[in-house]
């Protein structure tokens, strides 16, 4: 299903086809969504930017920076600051990203793991949103979200291409949440 808002930009239809549901990947009993092959058509991806930048432009307050979740947030994250006039910055994980950095560690299905933003990201009291191809459980953007506070951003939004509805992510989050098409 996908926003009805999203239709009337006639991408709808065009991105949603590209993305496919491979079953059993990255292991059994996951369907995966699998953002790439919107890439491999530069239309889609111009109707997705188009529709994600609108949707940014029309925020109750102006982004300051917009924050991509590694890896796929580093594909949209850059092309979509650029359009509404905000830095970008990169959340990586442990040991990725270099100088003085904040940690924020989170639950995944096999263990805890650790995300790290650089301290001169963010300069406190800017209006960051945070940025992910695809929201599942939300423990990422959870983490992601504790790493803009720390350094004293304002959380205005988690931005999402895909939400997998039925794993409720979202209720994890402190903040809206947006993402255009929902399975």
């Amino acid at each position: 299903m996908a926003d009805p808002a999203f239709a009337h930009h006639g991408a709808l239809n065009r991105v949603t086809d590209l993305i496919p549901a491979i079953a059993d990947f990255p292991k059994p009993g996951i369907v995966f969504r699998d953002l790439f092959p919107v890439f491999r058509d530069p239309l889609a991806v111009e109707q997705l930017c188009a529709h994600l930048t609108s949707h940014l432009l029309a925020l109750p307050k102006k982004v300051d920076l917009i924050v991509g979740i590694d890896a796929r947030g580093f594909l949209l994250g850059p092309l979509l600051a650029l359009r509404v006039g905000a830095a970008f910055a990169p959340v990586r994980k442990q040991g990725k990203l270099p100088g003085a950095c904040v940690s924020a560690t989170y639950e995944k299905e096999y263990g805890p793991d650790v995300l790290e933003l650089q301290r001169e990201a963010i300069v406190a009291g800017q209006n960051v949103v945070i940025l992910d191809d695809l929201i599942a459980t939300g423990g990422t953007s959870k983490a992601a979200g504790d790493l803009v506070r720390q350094l004293g951003g304002n959380v205005l939004e988690y931005l999402f291409v895909i939400e997998l509805e039925f794993l409720e992510g979202r209720k994890v989050l402190d903040g809206p949440v947006y993402a255009p098409i929902r399975y």
